[in-house]
């Protein structure tokens, strides 16, 4: 019989010889193309053999192996025997001899070959190793099942520190008495952060843990933001209707005409049950704190400044501070015993510069008694307001905190600064260039252990022995595991690293929500502090500062100059006489960059063809800003 040269699969013909197809020598088989290496059992089976058992067979030879290429014939099993229980012995034996003789576990493929001829047949066993670097490197493989996963009791010990104490965090700041009961599509109403003025209309986007992330309806995902799901600053659909506030309704919907019933069915979602809300279950304390009211109260964006400020609202036990003639993103949610609001007054009394309304050319000729009587309001009496206490924290303590630039990450952190009422935060392995201050009733600082019982991840510190980098997510910023956009959470790759040194500082990069501008930070500060309101124009000061870049204003000049050579050229051009789609919904060039095609078709009412050739162009914008 001719011989046939071994295929690629096992076959099921006589004329197929597999133990011919092993390269043999002194009783050893070695499977071509690898390192495996098997031997011949007494039941007629092959086993893998160690590096450790060649060599100490290569010194004393051992007799009983059978040695294929001289008989092919192995030893018969027992007459009676079925072929299953002929098959699983040898496999049993093989794989505990394999792992007892690596130390490990690895995995094992199993291949049944059978010869028959008349009524003879010959049954042989095969196992081998799926991965080849698992006998290339078994101390390699083998260090995982010996790492010792992290743990806070442990860490906590390496480092010598202590954990802050849980009686000095808030109650919402603290471990939640019941569950995270939200799902994915529920709609609810809530604040926007960026303009803490405004309830809008919103929907679960993603669960985490005890956190939710948060979408606007109709704006894009760039504008989500997280939340704790006992957050005060969420309620339940209809609240504000019930309780006399005005719902910012998303863009396509009309005031007088929205109904929540309505809205829900068309969008196929769900409304959050009221259960869910945790807000709704607080008592209200009486207080002598009215809407309209007027106090000094500090800027937390500038807290150098102390401002004549008016309670815009009063809702709980929660007051909502407006700074006179300011625009509404600066304004602020606090209770009666915040630190950052005092009775008129205050500054007088405490030799303080009060920061007066626009209006004031002369700070000095500035007169509460006169103020209240021209806008006819009163002012919140001395007795409302009741000071807390300084906080407990200390220099060293652990905490779990929200890293801000990376929303949807919590980290391990240390109090490494304090203040009256804030903390200076320190993320573990980091450098101390991401350091930043937040209150001390912030509800993104948590106690240690928070993360473990609501079934959030925590972020350990960089450098522990436990962290693996993640296949395809690497990033050349130190500690950064490839997770995260600057631009937030509508970019699920990391296209640019929110932790890099071009980024550092970037806050506030995308264009306001609602008026499509940039942040008056970016522009520069106003004089002496002051903050237009939204429906005013102003322009930026000529004056150097320290935070403007040298030569941004000579460039802003040429630039200028550049534009009114030209200016007789864009005023000859023949423009549609009508508004266009990007000014009517407030799209300038970033915002450009994160329209999806399902924005373009839906929010723009632009047709699929021409939405599909709009969205190219983005994406050959993207990739061409990547080169």
């Amino acid at each position: 019989m001719t011989d046939t040269p071994p295929s690629d699969g096992p076959s099921q013909g006589a004329e197929f010889d597999m133990m011919g197809a092993l390269d043999w020598k002194d009783g050893i088989a070695t499977l071509p193309g690898s390192d495996i290496r098997f031997r011949m059992t007494e039941f007629g089976t092959l086993e893998i053999v160690t590096d450790l058992e060649v060599k100490g067979q290569q010194a004393a030879p051992n007799s009983e192996t059978l040695d294929p290429a001289q008989s092919h014939t192995p030893t018969p099993p027992p007459e009676g025997q079925s072929q299953t229980s002929k098959a699983a012995a040898p496999a049993n034996q093989s794989q505990s001899g394999s792992s007892q003789a690596k130390g490990m576990r690895a995995p094992l493929k199993s291949l049944q070959q059978c010869y028959c001829e008349e009524l003879h047949c010959l049954c042989f066993y095969l196992q081998y190793i799926i991965l080849e670097c698992c006998f290339a490197q078994p101390s390699a493989m083998a260090a995982p099942n010996k790492k010792r996963a992290w743990s806070w009791p442990a860490y906590l010990e390496e480092e010598r520190a202590i954990a802050a104490p849980v009686k000095l965090f808030k109650e919402h700041q603290s471990f939640p008495q019941s569950r995270n009961s939200f799902k994915v599509g529920m709609k609810l109403e809530g604040l926007d952060p960026s303009h803490p003025s405004l309830f809008c209309v919103l929907t679960v986007a993603e669960i985490q843990g005890y956190r939710i992330r948060l979408h606007f309806d109709g704006y894009p995902e760039c504008y989500d933001f997280w939340a704790n799901a006992d957050s005060w600053d969420i309620k339940p659909a209809g609240w504000c209707e019930k309780n006399g506030h005005k719902l910012l309704l998303p863009k396509g919907c009309k005031d007088g005409e929205f109904n929540w019933s309505m809205y829900v069915k068309n969008c196929r979602g769900q409304l959050a049950p009221k259960h869910l809300f945790k807000s709704l279950n607080t008592s209200v304390t009486p207080s002598g704190f009215r809407a309209g009211m007027k106090l000094e109260a500090v800027d937390r964006k500038n807290p150098a400044l102390i401002c004549v400020a008016t309670i815009a609202a009063v809702v709980d036990n929660r007051l909502l501070i407006h700074f006179d003639n300011w625009d509404d993103t600066y304004d602020y949610w606090c209770d009666a015993s915040s630190p950052y609001i005092h009775p008129v007054g205050f500054c007088e009394e405490a030799e303080l510069t009060l920061t007066t309304p626009a209006e004031y050319k002369q700070p000095k000729s500035f007169s509460w008694e006169k103020y209240l009587e021209e806008t006819g309001t009163q002012a919140a009496p001395a007795r409302a307001f009741k000071p807390r206490p300084p906080h407990g924290f200390q220099f060293g303590m652990k905490v779990e905190a929200v890293d801000k630039r990376n929303p949807m990450l919590i980290r391990v952190a240390t109090i490494v600064d304090t203040e009256d009422h804030r903390l200076k935060i320190h993320f573990d392995g980091w450098s101390t260039e991401y350091d930043y201050w937040v209150e001390t009733d912030c509800p993104d600082l948590h106690p240690v252990g928070w993360c473990q019982k609501t079934g959030h991840p925590l972020q350990y510190p960089n450098g522990s022995s436990d962290l693996l980098a993640a296949p395809g997510q690497g990033c050349p910023t130190p500690g950064c595991n490839g997770v995260g956009h600057i631009r937030g959470p509508r970019y699920g790759t990391h296209y640019t690293c929110p932790y890099s040194e071009m980024n550092l500082n970037k806050e506030g990069l995308l264009p306001d929500r609602l008026s499509g501008e940039r942040p008056l930070a970016l522009s520069g500060p106003h004089p002496r502090g002051r903050r237009p309101d939204a429906h005013t124009h102003t322009t930026t000061p000529t004056t150097s500062t320290p935070d403007q870049p040298e030569g941004a204003e000579d460039s802003q000049n040429r630039f200028a100059a550049a534009l009114k050579q030209h200016e007789h050229t864009l005023k000859a051009t023949n423009t549609p006489k009508r508004t266009p789609i990007s000014v009517l919904h407030q799209i300038d060039g970033e915002a450009f960059l994160l329209l999806t095609q399902a924005d373009i078709v839906k929010i723009l009412s632009i047709k699929l063809g021409p939405a599909l050739k709009i969205y190219n162009s983005i994406l050959m914008l993207k990739n061409a800003d990547e080169e």
